[in-house]
């Protein structure tokens, strides 16, 4: 169990009403900061939200002699790379235990210092996400890798040299690694079944701004001619859909009704089509998403997580939540990560009903139907959720957690709550703010 300080009590039941802000998206902003290693002046990078994963790597990219300093705005970082070095081994180490994102710093260390060690990577357990793909990758470009004590010692002989690859799956982080690697590397890179997220785009632009040469093709092609040098960027990171989408489930499980200033309908509008058809009423202006229950029952659905434009994966266990309370019976297939449904086990304890299944159960077959992992699930509804104690097990699952533990009746014990932090900011004061009933053991309000 956790200490006492990273553990939440709830007092569920009541709705979360009123105004919150999100700010760049967890799944661009850090990526964004290691693209700012490729340039040869200071980049200027702005809606950064404060979590954890920012902290991270702004620690990594000091380590390496990148100079990291706020900006004149609020949310706003100036990255100066100019004096780019090694860095030790275990100070490394000691920041990036907990995150996956020191991976992506291979590419641009190799243009600039020729080397790079990559420690023992961490992040959420929800499936495979195997890092092998990636030193692959590199291999192609021409890195070498040896393994060492602690991690992968990576080296490039000679200048990367661009390469033909295809993604056996179109992975964001795999398709992250080729464009942060391609764009220095000599000749023209070509990555087929490429991951296309809006968070990608968002990447391509950083990138194009600092001199890089990026084609998109429609069939998931992607093109990078390499050049010789990059500059640096001046950059608004796009708003985080992702947690756009948890509040909008969390005011449909609790009945409520939050205004989500910086939710974007572009990149959202698989999630409003799949809150409309489920019941939920929403309404868009220039500034932000108002999300609310509009009364009445809530509507079962037929539910596939895919890849973009498809129903995002980090969407699923929010709404499958808010899914508890609709009429009949929804059926969930994940097909993104094999073990995104194992946070329903612990609804089930709050009187949820949930089953688990090996089979398919959406319109179409996936890489998990011959496996033996329960990636399917179907959803009883509706169920009176009563408080219960919680251990978060990964970021969405833990925010899954939290609307469950606010929608219940009766006080949860919600244990771990700093791995929301990772790509959550702010979310105790937010909470506060929609008058969520939270405290922390010792009684303070959080």
């Amino acid at each position: 169990m956790t200490g006492t300080d990273d553990v939440l009590l709830v007092h569920g039941g009541t709705p979360l009403e009123g105004e919150i802000r999100v700010r760049g998206a967890k799944n661009l902003v850090p990526k964004a900061m290691v693209a700012a290693l490729l340039g040869s002046g200071p980049s200027r990078l702005r809606n950064v939200p404060d979590i954890r994963d920012v902290r991270v790597v702004r620690g990594l990219l000091q380590l390496h002699g990148v100079t990291v300093r706020p900006g004149e705005e609020p949310g706003e970082l100036v990255l100066d790379p100019s004096h780019v070095e090694s860095a030790n081994v275990a100070d490394i180490d000691a920041h990036a235990g907990s995150s996956r994102i020191p991976i992506l710093l291979c590419g641009p260390l190799l243009h600039r210092l020729g080397h790079a060690f990559i420690p023992g990577l961490g992040g959420c357990d929800i499936g495979g996400r195997p890092i092998d793909f990636h030193f692959e990758v590199l291999r192609q470009f021409g890195a070498t890798i040896e393994k060492r004590e602690g991690g992968q010692y990576l080296e490039a002989p000679q200048r990367l040299r661009g390469t033909k690859i295809r993604l056996p799956y179109p992975s964001v982080g795999a398709t992250e690694q080729v464009l942060l690697t391609a764009v220095l590397a000599e000749g023209v890179t070509e990555l087929s079944n490429a991951a296309v997220e809006p968070e990608i785009e968002d990447l391509i632009c950083v990138l194009q701004k600092m001199g890089a040469i990026i084609a998109m093709d429609t069939d998931r092609t992607i093109r990078i001619t390499g050049v010789d040098k990059l500059g640096g960027y001046t950059h608004r990171a796009l708003s985080d859909r992702l947690e756009a989408a948890s509040w909008a489930s969390a005011a449909l499980a609790t009945e409520g009704n939050i205004y989500v200033r910086g939710a974007q309908q572009r990149s959202m509008m698989t999630f409003l089509n799949t809150y409309r058809k489920v019941g939920g009423a929403f309404e868009i202006d220039d500034e932000g998403i108002r999300f609310w229950h509009p009364g009445g029952s809530l509507k079962s659905i037929a539910l596939e997580t895919d890849v973009h434009p498809g129903f995002q994966t980090d969407w699923q266990q929010p709404l499958v939540v808010a899914l508890t309370q609709a009429t009949g019976l929804s059926i969930v297939h994940e097909t993104v990560y094999e073990s995104r449904l194992g946070f329903t086990s612990a609804l089930n304890q709050m009187g949820a009903h949930i089953q688990l299944y090996r089979e398919c159960l959406g319109g179409s077959d996936c890489r998990f139907g011959q496996r033996n992992f329960l990636h399917s699930a179907v959803v009883s509804g509706p169920t009176k959720l009563q408080g219960a104690d919680l251990v978060i097990p990964d970021l969405r699952g833990g925010f899954s957690y939290l609307i469950a533990a606010l929608a219940a009746q009766g006080t949860s014990r919600v244990h771990g709550i700093d791995l929301i932090n990772r790509g959550y900011e702010n979310f105790m004061e937010k909470l506060m703010e929609l008058g969520a009933k939270v405290e922390l053991p010792n009684g303070a309000l959080s």
